[in-house]
């Protein structure tokens, strides 16, 4: 999801309330706040010495302790304020694409795409997924698709110009 497609999507459900699921029926405590907001350019090299670039937009939640008992979770309205200020602040690239960087002491902290969303009642739930890595020079490392993959494949070797 990119950053404007996320603003778009808490605006037109503002009187929601804002949740987030990392994990099957797993979700953020409602005691969360948004903590920092990165703007991230990422400029890199595959393994197969194709260049890359692309910005992202990484959102980080963190659980209060001391509102572990809260019932109320941040609704929409104030997720989208909060973002809208960054934005004055710092501007978006309205094309990256957005991440939450989430974790507590049942899941390790890490940076978790929006893999879709729905309406739950009075919740607008964002369901959160991890990204595995990927090689993105298949072909050219000469590495079968996933598809063709058998139990066993051989290594990329030195002088292959891959890895």
């Amino acid at each position: 999801m990119q950053i404007q497609e996320l603003l778009s999507l808490l605006e037109t459900h503002s009187g929601k309330e804002l949740m987030f699921q990392y994990d099957t029926n797993k979700f953020v405590g409602k005691n969360y706040h948004i903590t920092e907001v990165k703007h991230l350019q990422i400029d890199s090299v595959d393994c197969g010495a194709r260049t890359d670039a692309w910005n992202e937009t990484i959102i980080q939640l963190w659980e209060a302790p001391s509102e572990v008992n809260k019932t109320e979770g941040m609704s929409a309205l104030k997720a989208l304020g909060i973002l809208k200020k960054v934005g004055r602040l710092r501007s978006y690239d309205s094309a990256s694409e957005v991440r939450f960087e989430y974790g507590n002491e049942e899941f390790h902290t890490a940076q978790l795409f929006v893999n879709d969303y729905e309406i739950y009642g009075s919740e607008l739930r964002l369901n959160l997924a991890i990204q595995k890595t990927d090689c993105k020079a298949k072909e050219p490392c000469g590495l079968p698709s996933e598809k063709t993959m058998v139990a066993e494949t051989s290594c990329c070797t030195p002088d292959s110009g891959c890895c």
